[in-house]
């Protein structure tokens, strides 16, 4: 036999002495963490070995019933969210707490407009070319802006008035109520926005609508994450059954860490808002100090077509700034 082939053998054969040694020392070990990762596996998927077949069956008919009520929901969700983007007027209404109707909005915006052309043309003297296209712009976005205030502060004092109504639930759910008596505990003794709501919950459900449908239609209502959080908690313990107390509680815990942090915002941004008011306010500020001090001076920006355009221009470019420091301190969660 060749010397080549003699240290080939010889290395094969201590290859396979340190193989073997090595695997004596650390097959123990394998087969424990191979056990180990079983065991893992069995708690990942909800199947313990000792658990019985009726358990079994029962907890996975829940995640199933759990994950097709989750995704009608996310369907409902994503239909509402395009129906959102050409929302109508009459629901803008609503979400502002205004009864009125398209008709007394219409007129509102008329006579907006009217009062605008009679001031500006009668009162500072602007051309009446320059005047004929401020009152109609004016007249279709005060009200629009006007409606658009009242409906972000409705929503937030909504937001805000919530977690306190959730809590009247879980307490009353505790105590052994039914979930329509705890609404119509909120429905009665609760504050506005809040109580209105509620009220209407109460209402859709007299007229037959099951309970998850009447806080569905509340959340479409009110448009808000904490509405939507309570409509899915409530439609999926409908569905698939569990302790509603828990899951109340649980929400209960949610929102009020949302309004911490909600709060925390608030704070940490006032300086930002504080300073983007005084930067914005200045130039009217200036202007008007100038007009009382000095009106043949600043009078020519009223009376004259140049000046009609360089007003026009500078009012364009602080709405730019305003829309983009607005942008800027506006945190979303």
């Amino acid at each position: 036999m060749s010397p080549a082939v003699t240290l080939i053998l010889t290395f094969a054969l201590v290859a396979l002495c340190v193989g073997g040694l090595l695997f004596a020392m650390f097959q123990p070990q394998l087969v424990r963490s191979a056990r180990a990762r079983q065991r893992v596996g069995m708690v990942i998927t909800h199947r313990p070995s000792s658990a019985r077949p009726q358990e079994v069956d029962e907890g996975a008919r829940r995640r199933r019933s759990v994950e097709e009520t989750l995704r009608e929901i996310e369907q409902k969700q994503k239909a509402l969210s395009r129906s959102r983007a050409r929302k109508s007027l009459q629901h803008r209404l609503r979400e502002a707490g205004l009864d009125w109707t398209k008709r007394t909005y219409l007129g509102i915006c008329l006579a907006t407009a009217g009062l605008l052309f009679l001031l500006l043309w009668a009162g500072f003297g602007v051309s009446l070319i320059t005047t004929a296209l401020l009152a109609p712009l004016g007249g279709l976005l005060l009200p629009r802006a006007y409606l658009g205030l009242r409906r972000k502060r409705r929503l937030a004092a909504f937001a805000v008035q919530f977690p306190d109504a959730v809590d009247v639930i879980v307490r009353g759910v505790k105590s052994g109520m039914p979930l329509s008596d705890c609404i119509r505990v909120i429905a009665v003794e609760g504050q506005e926005p809040v109580r209105s709501e509620f009220k209407t919950v109460l209402d859709d459900q007299t007229i037959g609508a099951p309970m998850p449908e009447a806080v569905q239609r509340m959340a479409q209502r009110v448009p808000l994450p904490e509405t939507n959080f309570l409509s899915i908690v409530i439609t999926i313990q409908s569905r698939s059954g569990g302790n509603l107390t828990e899951a109340l509680g649980n929400l209960s815990t949610v929102l009020r860490e949302r309004k911490k942090m909600r709060a925390k915002i608030k704070a940490m941004s006032s300086e930002a808002k504080a300073s983007g008011g005084i930067i914005g306010a200045l130039p009217p500020i200036v202007g008007s100090l100038l007009f009382l001090t000095s009106p043949d001076y600043i009078s020519l920006l009223f009376t004259t077509t140049t000046g009609n355009m360089v007003l026009a221009g500078s009012a364009v470019w602080m709405g730019i700034g305003v829309l983009v420091m607005h942008n800027m301190i506006n945190f979303d969660f």
